[in-house]
């Protein structure tokens, strides 16, 4: 059995994040000692690990959630968690693309910027209606 203070430091995360974490459900109910101190096991310790590697891979809170249930019953879960991952996959990829038209975009004002002689286009560019897509 692990006090709060251990696990803060064997999964890096606050005691808030662990209490935020219980009190939202990722966690089941801890148990406490009888002066109230919670006391995890090493499940719960997995669990938590668990969570961050999905916060890792951008899962949200709710995503996890519904992961976690998953776990339980991974057989059974197979084509939900495809499905689920499938789309965060999809969000990313996205994700990437407006990234990489925001470098492009960023790049390009960054050598007006290095040409030229009189004001900023940077700030011009940020001061343009034009919204690229």
């Amino acid at each position: 059995m692990y006090k709060i203070g251990e696990v803060t430091k064997l999964t890096d995360m606050s005691a808030d994040t662990l209490r935020y974490y219980e009190k939202y459900g990722l966690l089941p109910a801890i148990s406490r000692n009888t002066s109230g101190v919670r006391l995890y096991n090493d499940k719960d310790i997995s669990r938590l690990k668990f969570i961050k590697r999905a916060q890792r891979m951008n899962f949200s809170l709710d995503e996890i959630k519904k992961l976690l249930s998953m776990r339980e019953d991974p057989q059974h879960a197979k084509d939900s968690v495809r499905l689920l991952t499938a789309d965060k996959l999809k969000n990313i990829e996205e994700q990437l693309s407006e990234l990489s038209t925001l470098r492009n975009e960023l790049q390009l004002l960054l050598n007006l910027c290095r040409g030229s002689e009189n004001g900023c286009p940077i700030i011009e560019g940020m001061d343009s209606d034009d919204v690229v897509d």
